[in-house]
């Protein structure tokens, strides 16, 4: 029998990555090259995403109903997030230009990045390759910051973000 040691940070952004592409056809190492996250860990990441029920026997498609639930209602227990100092940075959350529009706030929350100009509070991305990815992919990145909010925000942007994260899977299909 198959165990399950556990659901990883960067099981999510591959799972994000997978939606991102939408119907354009990928192997593993296209994943693991646009993700900056190791083939083999690819691989890996896909058989604990199989065992949770999140993608299907062959590895290819997203149960997204499941992962949206996970993500809503799982994801700042597993990964939890907090701000930090104030850095440059890439906007997140509801500060990224996904949500930017829907609120008004003072809190800039954003990935710690030298090359960026928005200065904001620091949030641990949720996997390190997260930045580099995301500046390559712009649906990529908009899932990532999405993600943010479900880890930092608050129901009104949890709403909005369950919301936007809809309507992008909607758009990719």
């Amino acid at each position: 029998m198959q165990s399950h040691k556990g659901m990883r940070p960067q099981d999510i952004a591959i799972l994000l990555k997978i939606i991102a592409l939408g119907k354009q056809e990928w192997k593993n190492k296209d994943l693991a090259i646009d993700l900056h996250i190791s083939p083999s860990e690819i691989s890996e990441s896909l058989s604990r995403s199989q065992f949770a029920g999140l993608v299907n026997p062959s590895k290819k498609k997203v149960f997204v109903l499941a992962l949206e639930e996970f993500l809503v209602y799982g994801l700042k227990y597993i990964f939890p997030a907090k701000s930090g100092t104030l850095v440059k940075g890439m906007p997140t959350a509801h500060a990224a230009p996904v949500l930017s529009g829907h609120f008004q706030s003072n809190e800039i929350y954003v990935w710690p990045d030298i090359y960026s100009s928005e200065r904001g509070m620091m949030v641990e991305p949720l996997y390190p390759g997260a930045v580099a990815a995301a500046k390559k992919d712009a649906v990529f990145y908009n899932l990532l910051a999405l993600c943010d909010v479900f880890r930092l925000g608050k129901v009104r942007e949890i709403k909005k973000a369950r919301q936007v994260f809809q309507d992008i899977f909607n758009n990719q299909q």
